[in-house]
């Protein structure tokens, strides 16, 4: 799930003066819609959070190991409810999925938005009378 080499530094802070070894991955800003473990049945606040997480466009990055540990970290979720300890684990482990843009641009990460489809413009008609009639027969009223 996470990537190698430090954290990023701001501008100015750097130790080193030679190029990065590690890179952005960019991710398409699309709900992720593959196939996810089934956590079983849930209360509604599990069920949430499971939805939340299993649709995070970076899902896609996953292997069938970090999907384990969202389920482990389901479970966690699941105690820190009942009002059992586990918070700081909750949230330890719900960083190193990348829920929070802060956590994503810690792990490099980024989603990029779609590409813009190509739409093509419509013409004007040229034959009026035809499209008079496509819109009658369509029910529209044509003053």
């Amino acid at each position: 799930m996470a990537l190698t080499g430090a954290k990023p530094k701001p501008e100015g802070r750097k130790v080193t003066r030679h190029p990065l070894t590690q890179e952005w991955v960019d991710v398409q800003d699309v709900p992720y819609a593959g196939d996810v473990p089934d956590p079983g049945r849930l209360a509604k606040l599990p069920a949430r959070w499971w939805g939340t997480i299993s649709s995070m466009p970076h899902c896609v990055l996953w292997s069938e190991s970090d999907w384990q540990f969202a389920l482990d970290t389901l479970v966690i979720y699941k105690r820190f409810l009942a009002g059992k300890e586990g918070g700081s684990e909750l949230r330890i482990r719900e960083k190193l999925m990348g829920t929070t843009i802060d956590a994503r641009r810690d792990l490099r990460i980024r989603y990029v938005p779609l590409p813009e489809a190509e739409t093509p413009t419509e013409s004007a008609p040229t034959d009026f009378a035809a499209a008079r009639r496509n819109r009658i027969r369509a029910g529209e009223a044509s003053e």
